[in-house]
């Protein structure tokens, strides 16, 4: 049986109440009594009109088994069986058009390209596979895919091709050009990256220094300023 915790009118996982209390909320400003009244606040305001949704939701379950139970459902019998639906209010009208817009929602859902998955956080497997889905790595898409062709010896074959490599490592360049465009030079001839003044400072063969042409695109790194491990730059958010 669940542990749990009574706080007011509530009674809260302990697993859950732990999460809240001593690994959420530190640092938010958030108070976390406060929150769990709200959160009753809620439960008790949105309780009664979501058990009359499920009443209703059990009623349209009743009269569609109904349906069923006396009739086939066929091409022939579609029509009367919209009709039904109809009738009992389970289809409705469609209504005039409308627009919908992002105020107010999360940037990740709102303006940030992506697959969007949705997964139970107690499955960490889930959750794996819905961060890899979102922030895979452009690499391994190119080489395993036939986005980069494999002639001229460039096939998958069952180990490392270098020559694979190099036309992924190519693309991927010619991306960056592309997404974050250099003031002079190539991605292809950078030689070293650099953090100087909080701006990337970029090194190319040929013995001179550019930068990003657009420099809001540089937007953190790991390891040290003058050997950065990583760099993360920004675009199309």
């Amino acid at each position: 049986m669940t542990e749990r915790i009574q706080k007011g009118g509530l009674q809260i996982a302990t697993v859950l109440y732990d999460l809240l209390v001593n690994e959420i909320v530190p640092g938010t400003g958030v108070d976390a009594d406060q929150f769990w009244q709200s959160l009753e606040d809620l439960v008790q305001d949105l309780a009664p009109e979501n058990k009359v949704l499920l009443a209703h939701r059990d009623e349209f379950q009743q009269k569609i088994d109904n349906w069923h139970r006396q009739n086939v459902y066929t091409p022939d019998t579609r029509p009367a069986y919209k009709s039904f639906l109809e009738n009992i209010g389970y289809l409705l009208p469609e209504g005039d058009d409308f627009a919908i817009t992002t105020e107010n929602v999360d940037s990740e859902i709102a303006i940030q390209a992506g697959p969007q998955l949705v997964v139970p956080v107690m499955n960490a497997r889930f959750a794996l596979n819905a961060a890899n889905a979102r922030w895979g790595s452009l690499y391994d898409a190119l080489y395993g895919t036939d986005v980069i062709s494999e002639s001229d010896g460039a096939d998958k074959g069952k180990g490392y091709n270098p020559v694979r490599g190099r036309k992924v490592i190519e693309f991927g360049r010619e991306l960056l050009d592309t997404a974050a465009p250099l003031t002079a030079g190539s991605h292809k001839d950078v030689i070293q990256y650099q953090v100087v003044e909080n701006n990337l400072t970029v090194a190319l063969k040929d013995g001179s220094a550019t930068s990003l042409k657009d420099t809001g695109k540089f937007v953190g790194y790991t390891g040290s300023k003058h050997k950065p491990e990583s760099i993360l730059l920004k675009n199309n958010e």
